[in-house]
């Protein structure tokens, strides 16, 4: 246990960070760890459906070799990679920000993730138009008249993971519970708010009339310098009130 002086020139004790009964405790703010390893991981996924084949379609022109072409999740969904890119920028900003503004990432986070879901889920699904749809990504000649198209569901559903994973990092980072625990190591660390805790808690204290764990030296100066006397007991006179253990 290593001991310091204060701006008073007073010995205290440097862990002495806890101001027992006033619920202050100057712990460092909890790092957004699982949010952007959430994040790199449906960034990840996102890029990998974006390299896969989603649609293989088949098509003849009546002239030529029946044509085959394989469509991946960039060309089937174009905005895939853009996505997965916006994600991994998304990880320096959850660093960059606090607070609200970093509740606000999270919604946008969370926008782009349902964004990045839905060209999987339709495919998955078999809603829309495939065969259609297939062809015109092809660039298929005027004459040409697709046979069919076959879809493949393993890269869909790893977009739909990734989305899911992106989704969950953005409901972690609208929530606050990191920034409560600076919250309160910043009401620790202001000498004004440190006092008055300092001050409620030696109150608490002599109500309680010695049944309360004994408060450290630090809490006692600080309730001393916020005008509380650690020694004014129901059972102490007032008149033979006065600091005990002063280092004149």
């Amino acid at each position: 246990m290593t001991a310091e002086e204060d701006d008073t020139g007073r010995s205290v004790d440097a862990t002495d960070t806890e101001v027992t009964g006033a619920g202050a405790t100057a712990t460092p703010a909890a790092k957004p760890i699982v949010p952007v390893v959430l994040l790199a991981l449906a960034a990840a996924g996102l890029w990998a459906s974006s390299r896969m084949t989603w649609v293989t379609v088949y098509s003849a022109d009546g002239l030529t070799e029946p044509r085959t072409d394989d469509l991946n999740g960039g060309v089937w969904f174009g905005a895939l990679t853009p996505l997965a890119l916006v994600l991994v920028a998304s990880i320096a900003a959850v660093f960059a920000v606090k607070g609200v503004l970093r509740q606000l990432l999270g919604v946008v986070i969370s926008v782009v993730a349902a964004a990045a879901a839905v060209p999987g889920f339709a495919l998955a699904v078999g809603a829309g138009r495939t065969a259609d749809r297939a062809g015109t990504l092809a660039e298929l000649p005027v004459r040409a008249v697709v046979s069919s198209a076959d879809t493949h569901l393993g890269p869909a559903i790893l977009s739909i993971a990734a989305a899911s994973l992106a989704l969950a990092a953005g409901i972690l980072l609208t929530r606050r519970t990191g920034e409560r625990t600076e919250e309160v190591s910043d009401r620790y660390d202001n000498p004004v708010f440190r006092k008055a805790d300092a001050s409620a808690a030696v109150s608490k204290q002599n109500a309680e009339t010695g049944t309360a764990a004994p408060l450290s030296d630090r809490v006692l100066w600080d309730a001393l310098d916020a005008g509380t006397d650690p020694t004014d007991t129901p059972d102490t006179p007032g008149a033979d009130r006065g600091p005990a253990g002063e280092n004149k």
